[in-house]
């Protein structure tokens, strides 16, 4: 499935599951976070080299809309909010909002942090749903805007030029 080196993946084990999830497209709101009952225990900044941000995933609620998505770029940093979760199975209720497994996979990457490595959940788009032509809704752009207090400026000001779709309301909510 992958077409990119995937050295950065990590290895999990039963002995070794991670409790950590790394958000880079709406649930970097946290309050989007708790209105889907999940409490972290923390929250820091991370970032994923070698990777980029792309509005290419078909939304589940209207396929006019992009969502975002993780691709290998070699040249670029993904940033977003690494949340340290309550237990190692929490990450399954968020599977219900991201669609896995048949919108999103969720994969296992090493995300950096200013404390160091940290395995984390990843989503990731599926090619079924993935279309390059899609933008996103301005809402939608709204929800990673509200990580501002973890993301660099610059990749705050790369968010916010993202070209948008105006759609007057959230159909998750």
């Amino acid at each position: 499935m992958w077409s990119f080196p995937i050295q950065i993946i990590a290895l999990v084990t039963a002995s070794n599951p991670s409790n950590y999830y790394f958000a880079y497209g709406s649930n970097m709101n946290q309050a989007r976070m708790q209105g889907r009952n999940i409490q972290p225990l923390a929250v820091l900044a991370g970032w994923i080299d070698g990777f980029g941000l792309r509005f290419n995933k078909r939304s589940a609620q209207d396929a006019n809309l992009g969502c975002a998505n993780i691709v290998y770029a070699p040249t670029e940093k993904i940033q977003g909010l690494l949340y340290q979760l309550q237990t190692v199975t929490e990450i399954n209720k968020l599977d219900f909002f991201e669609g896995t497994p048949y919108r999103y996979s969720r994969e296992l990457f090493q995300v950096q942090t200013h404390n160091g490595l940290q395995a984390a959940w990843v989503y990731v788009a599926n090619p079924s749903v993935i279309d390059n032509s899609l933008m996103p809704a301005t809402w939608y752009i709204e929800h990673l805007l509200e990580g501002r207090g973890y993301i660099s400026d610059d990749y705050y000001k790369i968010i916010a030029s993202t070209p948008c779709v105006t759609h007057n309301t959230d159909p998750w909510n």
